[in-house]
Order: structure tokens, then sequence, then C-alpha cells
């Protein structure tokens, strides 16, 4: 080891033995570590650019999965999806029925017990008898394209589409300091200093968005499992049913 690199060990060592000394000697934190010391660096930049390096890095994402509450026209949506660019799948849950949806390319499916196919219209009518939805019971309907539960369901299915909707914050952007989701250290980003919502953003490894508070109670969302691909197989033929007449869309 030169001269030079010697001197600089011992100053190194010298400046962490005043800051330990310091920091338990007097309580004083003017040595305390650099909160972004270690991740990805987007800490360091303006609300701007986080939100624009999140919305990058989630858009480029194979998949993910999203869990939580969503408050749209009046009604809440309890979501648990996983999603890629193929399609997702998982269950939702709306005015205490859950259905399982199913999207592989353009074709959706939607899964559900006999109960939500008599109660599915939210006044008890229902949009089946009970012999039909008996035999509805527990297969994969499939939606027509053309039925306006498509639109409305295969957006929950669409990683683009659900993505666009929800990484939205509103008013003018901050940052809210240093936080932690799920084990992960994160930046949080507010729109009108958390009025317009809040959006935690990974400072490990992509800056991926792992938490989202939607401006007004409009719902809790989590991102998880960015990147882990998965597979989506279409049901069995003995497992599906055509309905063939509009389906629910409450």
């Amino acid at each position: 080891m030169t001269a030079i690199a010697q001197g600089r060990t011992r100053s190194a060592v010298l400046v962490s033995a005043m800051c330990a000394l310091v920091v338990t000697g007097t309580g004083l934190t003017g040595c305390s570590e650099d909160p972004d010391a270690g991740t990805n660096g987007v800490g360091k930049l303006s609300a701007d650019q986080i939100r624009s390096r999140t919305r990058a890095a989630a858009g480029s994402a194979d998949a993910l999965r999203v869990s939580g509450n969503v408050v749209t026209s009046g009604r809440t949506y309890k979501l648990d999806m996983r999603l890629n660019s193929d399609g997702g799948s998982g269950s939702v849950t709306a005015e205490g029925a859950t259905f399982q949806l199913l999207r592989t390319g353009e074709q959706l499916y939607l899964k559900a017990d006999a109960d939500f196919w008599t109660q599915a219209d939210g006044k008890g009518d229902g949009v089946a008898s009970a012999g039909t939805a008996d035999k509805l019971d527990g297969k994969y309907v499939k939606v027509p394209s053309g039925d306006p539960a498509y639109k409305k369901f295969s957006g929950f299915t669409d990683k683009d589409v659900l993505l666009d909707g929800l990484l939205t914050l509103h008013g003018t952007l901050g940052t809210d300091g240093h936080h932690e989701q799920a084990g992960t250290r994160t930046i949080r980003i507010t729109g009108d200093e958390g009025d317009g919502g809040t959006l935690d953003v990974s400072l490990e490894g992509q800056p991926y968005p792992l938490r989202l508070v939607r401006a007004g109670g409009a719902g809790t969302l989590t991102f998880s499992a960015w990147g882990k691909n998965f597979a989506l197989t279409e049901p069995k033929k003995d497992e599906t049913v055509d309905y063939g007449k509009q389906l629910p869309t409450s």
C-alpha cells in the first residue's frame, strides 16, 4: 500500500471514529449516514424525475402483481391480479361478490359461483335463473368481445391499461422523505402534499412503484413480483361455458 493510500485509510478510520464519538457522546447526528447510500439513486432526484423513472421501469417490466382496493364510479373493487404482456389472472371482489378473471390474448373469461350469477345485477334478480346459474357455477364463462362487461373487466387484466390508469398523482408533485415498503427502502412522492395521492418508489434495484395511495380516498394498492413472469393457459374445454348473453357489469 502506498503512503497516500495509507493516509486516506487512516483519515477514513479517524472520521468514522469521530462520528461514533460525537453520536454516542452528545447525541448529535451531524455524521449520520446518507439515506441514499447504496440505493439506485432516485431518492436524490426531483419528484418529476422520480415519477418519470418509475413509469419507465413499470412499463418495461414483463410482469407484476397488483393487490388492494380501487374505488371507481362509486364502487369499491378489491383486486389481487397477476399481469404480464399476454394478459392476466386473479380475483376481483365487488359488493361482496368475488369472481375470477383470466385473459389470454384477446380471450377473456370470468369464473364465479352460482350465487354470483343469480345476484350479479345487484338487485337480487341476477342474470341467470337458478338452474342456469348452477350450470355456470365454477365454470370459466367466455366474455364476448362486444359485451359491455368485456371492456370493463378486461382493464383489470391489462398491465399497461391498469398501470396507466393507476400511476397518477394529482396536483403539484413533491417528495415526502424516505420510507419502507415490505422491507424495501423507498422514496415517497406526493401530489399536492398528499392530497393528490402518494406513491412509494423502490430505492433498491429498479425504481418500481411499490405502494400507491390514490387521491380522495379512491383506494390503496401495492405492487410486487416485478419481472417475475408466469404462464397463462386457456381453460380446458370442459371447464368453459359460452354463455352467449349480456354479462353483468357490476
